[in-house]
């Protein structure tokens, strides 16, 4: 049963069955048997379709409005038992942990051999939404902490954004007019960071893709210049020569360790977060 309300958790919050099942990591069906269950339990009807998308009925809604404290009460449980033997469950962007998160992690490893770290790798919105959950005890992701004022956010550090010249064709900064780019798309944390300063140094986004390791790739092609964070240029080897460093203008994007506030004074975070903090100073 709890199982399934955690299903029914995931789809308010996703609004679509293929996002649920991604994120539950199920198949759809998995997702729309779950469902059923709980409308046959309930004898109501806690969702209904809304054109490609799903939406709760009143009776799902005050069913989940019941059940979430209730579920979130037995994760902090749960993180308090696995915190005390020594676990710790990391959500990490995946533009982080593709690119130099795995260096700095194992890093810190060393530092705090008797912890076993777990982690886990989506885009920062799911990562956070997570960490609401009591699914992860952590979170390192990007963008800006304005919106999660329920979580506890600190920022370690700011990673400049790059452009890459189409087919890596070295460019000039235009003096006059925009700079067309593709680049992350709204549904990003580090977009909504930077999305001001973007439209200050009159660049204009063309395409939006949700991975910053694709952007790369088609500007590696020569589909368009791209625009990323530098981490992710270096670890693809785009000579650093023709890159434009958009740092020195001001464009970065923050990098942020997140937690829930009853979990930041568990010994294995606070540990984990100096560590990082200590890491970030010494680059």
């Amino acid at each position: 049963m709890i199982e399934n309300m955690e299903t029914l958790l995931v789809l308010s919050r996703t609004g679509t069955m293929m996002e649920a099942s991604t994120e539950l990591r199920v198949s759809q069906s998995a997702v729309s048997k779950r469902i059923a269950a709980l409308e046959k339990y309930y004898d109501k009807n806690l969702i209904q379709k809304k054109g490609r998308r799903v939406e709760l009925t009143q009776y799902g809604q005050r069913l989940v409005d019941k059940i979430s404290p209730i579920l979130s009460e037995l994760r902090d449980m749960f993180i308090e038992e696995r915190s005390a033997s020594g676990e710790l469950v990391i959500g990490v962007s995946d533009a982080i942990l593709s690119s130099w998160g795995p260096g700095v992690f194992h890093e810190i490893k060393k530092e705090m051999p008797e912890v076993s770290f777990v982690f886990h790798t989506h885009r920062t919105p799911v990562v956070l939404d997570r960490i609401r959950s009591g699914e992860f005890m952590v979170g390192v992701c990007t963008g800006s902490d304005s919106l999660d004022t329920d979580l506890q956010s600190e920022v370690l550090t700011h990673e400049a954004m790059v452009i890459i010249p189409s087919a890596c064709k070295e460019i000039t900064y235009p003096s006059k007019g925009e700079l067309p780019v593709i680049t992350i798309e709204d549904y990003s944390g580090a977009w909504r960071s930077f999305q001001d300063e973007v439209r200050r140094l009159r660049i204009r986004r063309v395409v939006s893709l949700e991975s910053f390791f694709s952007v790369a790739q088609m500007a590696i092609a020569g589909f368009g210049h791209g625009m990323v964070p530098i981490g992710v240029a270096k670890t693809l080897k785009v000579p650093e020569h023709c890159l434009i460093n958009l740092g020195e203008q001001g464009l970065m994007r923050p990098v942020r360790f997140v937690a829930r506030k009853s979990t930041y004074s568990l010994p294995v975070v606070a540990n984990f977060y100096q560590s990082l903090v200590a890491r970030f100073r010494l680059d």
